[in-house]
């Protein structure tokens, strides 16, 4: 089936973040991660059904949800969970709010591989955390690789006692294999650390690469970690508020969901479910043909600035649809540049130092989640801008 990824739809004016929040007009806006594509046609069709109903009261969660979010991950990725260990809330974001409250004190310390995605930095100390920092490092062999020493030393640290995962890795866009994972927790479990894996990318994995849960590594990795997950990104459709949290320990589970009824995000609205629903039990074909559209827009950004801006780097894409970009040739000041490009180009990215002060220095991030010919008008924007 044609899904029309090419197809702009309109969205100014719809009280929608990634536009509205804009401070200029004809804004092409390749910064916060959601896409500009129409959700799945069976996703679309379920809302409706359900917004055809015309109540919208406090809503239960079916059978059918746990039923379609075991399927799925038991189908697409061989990994079994069962059912008592899914505890549903609104988002990804709160769900690592509860995880660090349920198994922390304050005080402690959480580590994250940096550049790591924003909200890891707010929600640690929003929750009386400090952040821990082990910077990636570039090698031109592989990639974005841990430091493992550098990691095991921050594990080493007394006061530290959770480890926040981002898996598929945003910004750098890295996805995590098996081997590496098994020696991320090996290392957390030598030290009583404990694994918090963020796993909302995990479906937007471009070709060659393969998604690895956390929990389905080992046993032990199983027993070591509490998973977050979602269908909203990959589905488009993180404005529907579901979200699961995935754990195998009776006993932490129970003070997660203890932390979900103490920070209030234990009820879902009356379209998130349906919308799971869909999105794991008819819309898997959707799914892989965005992921081929993705990929091909990728090649599009990385023959662009290989042609027209070479001396930016473009890091390589394995998984999500945000792309890490050094250009730290052109400007001093990534922040600087991002607002030029806003005020002056009308096409909106996001700094790396949105995502660690230092080790996201010299680079911006790109969504290549909208449609080819959109993408490229940005890009021919960003040039413009630098060319001046």
């Amino acid at each position: 089936m044609d899904y029309k990824f090419d197809v702009f739809v309109e969205r100014r004016g719809t009280a929608c973040v990634k536009y509205d929040e804009s401070p200029v007009e004809d804004v092409i806006p390749l910064w916060v991660a959601d896409m500009d594509f129409k959700a799945a046609p069976a996703i679309q069709e379920a809302v409706r059904r359900r917004a055809e109903h015309g109540v919208f009261g406090y809503s239960i969660v079916t059978d059918e949800y746990y039923d379609a979010v075991i399927n799925w991950f038991q189908r697409r990725h061989a990994w079994t969970i069962r059912r008592e260990e899914i505890l549903y809330t609104t988002g990804v974001v709160p769900a690592m709010s509860v995880a660090i409250k349920a198994l922390t004190m304050p005080g402690e310390k959480v580590l994250i591989l940096s550049p790591d995605y924003n909200c890891f930095f707010s929600s640690i100390r929003n929750n009386g955390c400090e952040v821990l920092e082990s910077p990636l490092t570039w090698r031109e062999t592989c990639g974005w690789a841990v430091d493992f020493a550098d990691f095991e030393a921050k594990c080493a640290d007394e006061k530290t006692t959770v480890f926040l995962l981002c898996n598929p890795h945003n910004p750098t866009g890295r996805v995590w294999t098996k081997d590496e994972l098994e020696r991320m927790n090996n290392i957390c479990m030598k030290h009583g650390v404990k694994v918090v894996s963020d796993e909302i990318h995990c479906e937007l994995i471009m070709p060659g690469h393969t998604f690895q849960p956390f929990a389905a590594v080992s046993e032990a990795c199983r027993m070591n970690s509490v998973i977050l997950n979602s269908p909203s990104k990959s589905f488009n459709i993180a404005g529907l508020q579901t979200a699961n949290i995935i754990c195998a320990q009776p006993e932490w589970r129970r003070r997660l969901d203890r932390a979900i009824n103490i920070n209030e995000v234990c009820d879902l609205n009356p379209f998130g479910p349906v919308a799971l629903i869909a999105a794991y039990n008819e819309s898997e074909d959707w799914l892989d043909a965005l992921n081929r559209y993705l990929w091909d827009n990728y090649k599009a950004l990385r023959d662009f600035f290989a042609e027209k801006l070479p001396q930016c780097l473009v890091t390589p894409l394995e998984g999500t649809y945000l792309v890490w970009v050094d250009v730290s040739a052109l400007t001093d000041s990534v922040d600087a540049l991002c607002d030029r490009l806003l005020t002056e180009g009308h096409v909106w990215v996001n700094p790396g130092t949105m995502y660690g002060p230092e080790t996201g220095r010299g680079y911006i991030r790109i969504n290549i989640a909208c449609p080819r010919s959109r993408l490229i008008e940005g890009l021919s924007r960003i040039r413009k801008v630098l060319d001046r």
